[in-house]
């Protein structure tokens, strides 16, 4: 009697194991990305930027890689100066204008005429008048103006050739080292021509680094960045401080998608992995009302809370996951509804 009990005590056992992996183990993960507002977006009726560049004037080239690089050479690369490149800025408007397109944010115009006239002060281009920026708006049909209103790149090169004794050789070699730093400075003003209010002025200062060796000065000089690709990732660089202060910060989370449960689930979870959020939604809804089953319909209740959560609408995610939760208490369902009462209180809260 005592083995039987025991036997009856395990079989128990395996029975809830087999039904607590078969009611939650069936779910198949996900990887999702989340938007996280950064400290100085702009506000939500401002979407579409124009973008210009205040900056050039007959001060500014364009040389080419190899006219450029041969400046640096006559001075044997050891060289200090203030180069105004227009492909640096030019490269400086593209790159801020995909960055903030890629976020989701923003849409964008670069307009052919992206170097406008403009007044100078001593030190930095004055500010636009709103007349201006208006008509700026209006012509191209932007929310606001996005102006690189002062544009500095500073470049240090340094080449040094060190003679030293091989021990083991008994033999003198040499070794040729290059360094180059490029500093920029530049000032970003957004007009917002609605408040009539500059939103933001951004002055962004960094310094960027390479440096190489070889023993062979051609092989050295090879393969080092010329100074004109060093300029384009310099504007690459401003644009990426620039997108990281007023574009969203995405952020990836893990979630939870039952996939099993007859052919409609199956697709609408095919439909979900696409990102056809929308077009799964039907499907779902019509097994949460039709299954007999109180586990199927929970399923697809709960996979309705997920699409509504990837649709942005956390009050009507909330109501799915509550009614897969009542429908079937499951450790996951519970989970996920703290997760969304989370995210709904912080979203209110900003």
């Amino acid at each position: 009697m005592k083995n039987r009990s025991g036997k009856i005590i395990n079989s128990l056992f395996t029975s809830l194991l087999i039904f607590a992996l078969f009611s939650c183990g069936l779910t198949k993960s996900l990887y999702v990305e989340f938007p996280e507002k950064s400290a100085k977006e702009l506000p939500e009726n401002i979407q579409s930027l124009l973008l210009v560049a205040r900056v050039v004037d007959d001060g500014y080239t364009n040389l080419k890689t190899d006219s450029l690089q041969k400046i640096f050479y006559r001075q044997e690369f050891n060289y200090d100066t203030i180069i105004n490149d227009i492909q640096a800025v030019d490269t400086t408007l593209k790159a801020i204008g995909e960055l903030l397109f890629e976020s989701g944010r923003y849409d964008f115009v670069i307009p052919e005429n992206r170097f406008p006239d403009y007044k100078k002060n001593a030190f930095i281009t004055g500010e636009m008048s709103w007349d201006e920026v208006k008509a700026l708006c209006d012509t191209f049909k932007t929310d606001a103006v996005v102006s690189i209103d002062h544009f500095r790149t500073r470049v240090i090169t340094t080449y040094n050739k060190e003679d030293y004794f091989v021990p083991f050789e008994n033999t003198f070699s040499s070794r040729s080292t290059a360094t180059m730093k490029v500093g920029f400075e530049t000032v970003i003003r957004i007009y917002d021509p609605a408040a009539e209010k500059i939103r933001n002025r951004f002055i962004l200062r960094d310094t960027l680094y390479w440096e190489d060796s070889a023993a062979d000065i051609n092989e050295l000089f090879g393969r080092f960045t010329p100074v004109k690709q060093a300029l384009t990732e310099t504007g690459v660089a401003v644009a990426l401080e620039l997108s990281h202060q007023i574009s969203p910060v995405w952020h990836e989370e893990k979630r939870w998608l039952y996939e099993s449960g007859g052919p409609e689930m199956k697709k609408a979870a095919q439909l979900a992995r696409s990102g056809q959020w929308e077009q799964a939604v039907p499907l779902w809804k019509k097994t949460a009302e039709n299954s007999k089953s109180k586990s199927l319909k929970s399923k697809a209740e709960f996979n309705l809370a997920l699409a509504y959560e990837m649709l942005d609408d956390l009050e009507t995610s909330i109501s799915w996951a509550l009614k897969s939760y009542e429908t079937m208490y499951r450790t996951n369902t519970y989970n996920y509804l703290e997760l969304l009462k989370n995210r709904k209180s912080e979203t209110d809260n900003h």
